[in-house]
């Protein structure tokens, strides 16, 4: 005889139960659920205020504290900024005049010495030409003497040329005075004059003027007494 099965037999009663208690769970009782959305107490506000103040003033504190780290690295990037361009600018001014002053430095030992071996010559040509003592000559060896010393002196003369040619300060130690001289006589040329050359100058000089006042005047009788 074949066995009778109930509808309860397919059920999960397992699965059923899982289910009522994943259901309890997510959809809590009302009960609960108002507890949940009561109304605070006022202590319990006032302890979300404080707790809310606690918080904000922490948020201020950190936004202060950020707004000086930006401003200390602001600073920083400008000063790191003021750094470099400041380091190549002095690199290319002192790199310029170091070697416009080494050039100015070649040059000036160049011509100093140049200088000195101009001043070497010069002394050497006037000791030669003061130690000409033409009183001690012998007479049989007098005109071989003369001509050393003529043969000298045109040596100095030499040396004193190419010196002059090479250091312009050699003429004009004695050019600038001349000219001084030559400008301040052209410019005073009348203290040169006598007194009567100073009346003759004046006379041909105001003549004209005398003349032309003199026929203007005879002009005037002449209407008057006509």
């Amino acid at each position: 005889m074949a066995p009778k099965f109930d509808e309860s037999d397919f059920i999960d009663t397992d699965y059923q139960a899982a289910q009522t208690q994943t259901a309890v769970s997510l959809n809590p009782p009302a009960a609960a659920s108002g507890a949940l959305n009561r109304l605070l107490t006022r202590e319990e506000l006032e302890a979300k205020v404080s707790e809310t103040h606690q918080r904000l003033a922490e948020l201020k504190r950190a936004q202060e504290h950020l707004e000086r780290e930006r401003t200390a690295l602001e600073e920083a990037r400008r000063r790191r900024v003021e750094l470099q361009t400041g380091r190549e600018e002095m690199i290319q001014h002192l790199a310029r005049g170091i070697g416009l002053l080494e050039k100015a430095e070649t040059d000036a030992r160049t011509s100093a010495e140049q200088m000195a071996k101009t001043l070497a010559a010069l002394r050497e040509a006037l000791a030669h030409v003061q130690g000409i003592h033409e009183e001690s000559w012998a007479p049989e060896n007098w005109n071989v003497e003369l001509t050393r010393a003529l043969t000298t002196i045109e040596n100095s003369r030499m040396e004193w040329n190419q010196a002059r040619l090479k250091w312009p300060l050699l003429e004009g130690e004695n050019a600038a005075p001349n000219a001084q001289e030559k400008s301040a006589t052209q410019g005073r040329w009348w203290e040169e004059m006598s007194f009567s050359q100073l009346c003759r100058l004046g006379f041909a000089l105001t003549w004209p003027v005398a003349l032309v006042g003199l026929l203007l005047l005879g002009g005037l009788l002449f209407l008057r007494f006509r």
